[in-house]
């Protein structure tokens, strides 16, 4: 469930470039704060997504921050300690909770306030992932829903859709028992669930990286645009 990020960090700030003529149209765009999150299967390369998403928006002018799940606060520290790289998963239940409460700590510690400071928010998986991976493991999703309900609706939540012959070959040997093909294929089938339920907006994470990244930015500005007018 967790792709490895470069940094020590799990925030990525990107210096924007000189103030255009634009500027302006940008911090007015922004004085609210927008959240996004990019979702995916394992290894289906948001994390890389994010990132440049980030770096995107930031040369932009956009005062955009990177996070990701599981947090780096004390809660997801222990999941992907004790939870993600074990033999055998814990129960079901157990991940729910512990994941919905790394999240409570992650919205009201860090998502909220860079929010509040008008920033936009890019992060590398949230409550979405709680639906797909819980969800798959036969959990009732409402109550999943019902425990995660300290979480913030995303202004725009991607899916990046990659098929599973190109995850299986990518997980081969992943650590995480979360990349699991049985695992990643009940995982697909919530998440195309919840883009059919018009709830997730899928991209096709088939074509060349830079042409993804291009389309997310995209949306991401498109949506920006709407939210405003």
């Amino acid at each position: 469930m967790v792709e490895p990020f470069a940094s020590t960090t799990d925030r990525l700030i990107v210096a924007a470039e000189p103030r255009s003529l634009a500027y302006e149209e940008v911090q007015a765009l922004t004085k609210k704060g927008f959240f996004v999150c990019i979702e995916g299967l394992d290894k289906s390369g948001k994390t890389s997504q994010s990132i440049l998403l980030v770096q995107a928006l930031s040369k932009k002018g956009y005062d955009t921050v990177y996070t990701t799940e599981p947090s780096r606060g004390e809660i997801g520290t222990f999941i992907r300690k004790y939870v993600l790289h074990r033999r055998e998963r814990v129960p079901a239940v157990v991940e729910a909770l512990l994941f919905a409460a790394d999240r409570a700590e992650h919205t009201e510690a860090e998502v909220k306030p860079l929010l509040k400071e008008g920033k936009i928010v890019v992060s590398d998986r949230y409550v979405y992932s709680s639906l797909a991976y819980q969800g798959a493991a036969e959990l009732d999703i409402s109550w999943i829903a019902e425990i995660n309900k300290p979480a913030l609706e995303p202004d725009l939540a991607i899916y990046l859709d990659v098929p599973l012959e190109v995850v299986f070959k990518r997980c081969r040997h992943g650590k995480s028992v979360m990349e699991r093909p049985e695992v990643q294929r009940r995982v697909q089938e919530v998440y195309q669930r919840l883009v059919r339920e018009g709830k997730m907006i899928a991209v096709d994470g088939t074509r060349p990286v830079e042409v993804v990244a291009n389309h997310i930015e995209t949306l991401v500005l498109d949506k920006l645009k709407h939210q405003t007018a």
